[in-house]
């Protein structure tokens, strides 16, 4: 006997603890598995007599829909997250991935689970921010309690040059008078010190020097190649109209780091993500620009808030709205400027004037 004969796939469909399901291009199920039912907590009856869009998040609804279209024009889904509500009000955040079956009009998909992942990243974000929070206040305070501190002890100095030790007869009290005068200008250098530490510390970060532009961008090339590999992405650069520049290079590391990692990571599904980028001498000042062809954006929608902290606008789950605002405090802080040109389906361009 055959061992393939006796196999039910039927078996295999129904026991896999993934979703698995068939959609319809008319956006309704076509055939769902128990754990479909199971984690929604409906009815095979309710979720095929529904349509699909009726169980996402209303919130999660418009970037499912454009997926949708990316579907039905061929193009397979591989990890995209999004939310669904459950018949008693819960999140559930799941992750799909989706083939379609034009002659059919069918999408074949299998979603898993990722709720507690996303509990646990939305967490450890929030950890994060606090800590940093945390480390700036208490720097704040560490600076504030050095620099005020001096005043009360410069006054306690002169009020020690004012003392004529010489009428002081008990010499005890006058040995006394002077190791406190000596213990209070140990206090005030130590002061001065901290004063100087801290003004380092911040200065080292905004330190500039004479840095190559391909040499730095090989640097950063080496710390993402998994997702160059991955994504097999094509990456052109050419520095030969402005080769070097003086600048901060863990600015320059991150810039590089976050526009070439996202215009990979917001590629186009289906297209090699491509990425250009050059440098110009323009009026005197280094240009450089990076230019994709990933999804590009719509700039009327997202006006005044492209360069915003923890400001997102694709649905990518490492989307934090951070990368681009570290970029602008970078461009900003050094006197520089950032623009970007974009229009959806055909990439965008950033061109940094430094």
């Amino acid at each position: 006997m055959n061992p393939k004969s006796s196999f039910s796939y039927e078996r295999f469909f129904d026991l896999t603890p993934d979703l698995v399901c068939v959609a319809g291009y008319d956006g309704y199920f076509k055939k769902i598995n128990p754990s479909v039912c199971q984690l929604l907590e409906y009815s095979e009856e309710e979720l095929y007599s529904r349509p699909i869009n009726e169980f996402i998040h209303p919130e999660d609804r418009p970037i499912t829909q454009v997926k949708r279209k990316n579907l039905q024009a061929a193009k397979p889904l591989i990890n995209f997250e999004n939310r669904y509500l459950t018949k008693s009000g819960k999140t559930v955040w799941l992750s799909w991935t989706s083939w379609p079956i034009p002659d059919q009009e069918v999408v074949f998909a299998i979603a898993k689970e990722v709720t507690q992942k996303k509990k646990l990243e939305t967490k450890r974000e929030d950890l994060l921010k606090s800590l940093s929070e945390k480390n700036e206040e208490l720097r704040q305070l560490t600076y504030i309690t050095a620099h005020d501190l001096r005043a009360p002890v410069s006054s306690i100095l002169s009020v020690f040059e004012l003392l004529d030790l010489d009428k002081i007869e008990d010499q005890e009290t006058a040995d006394l008078i002077q190791l406190i005068k000596r213990s209070t200008l140990g206090l005030k250098e130590n002061l001065n010190k901290y004063l100087h530490l801290i003004a380092e510390k911040d200065n080292s970060s905004t330190k500039e020097e004479l840095l190559n532009f391909s040499e730095v961008f090989h640097q950063v090339l080496v710390a993402i190649q998994p997702l160059i590999q991955s994504s097999e992405a094509i990456l052109e650069a050419d520095f030969t109209q402005s080769p070097e520049i003086h600048y901060n290079r863990l600015y320059l590391e991150s810039i590089f780091l976050n526009l070439i990692s996202n215009s990979i990571k917001y590629r186009q599904e289906g297209i090699t993500p491509q990425v250009k980028i050059k440098t110009d001498r323009l009026k005197g000042r280094t240009v450089l620009s990076v230019k994709d062809n990933g999804q590009g954006m719509d700039l009327a929608q997202v006006e005044g808030k492209l360069f915003g902290k923890n400001q997102t606008f694709h649905q990518h789950p490492d989307s934090k709205g951070i990368g681009l605002y570290l970029i602008s405090k970078h461009i900003s802080s050094a006197g520089g400027k950032i623009q970007v040109e974009s229009e959806i389906g055909k990439g965008s361009t950033f061109t940094i004037t430094f």
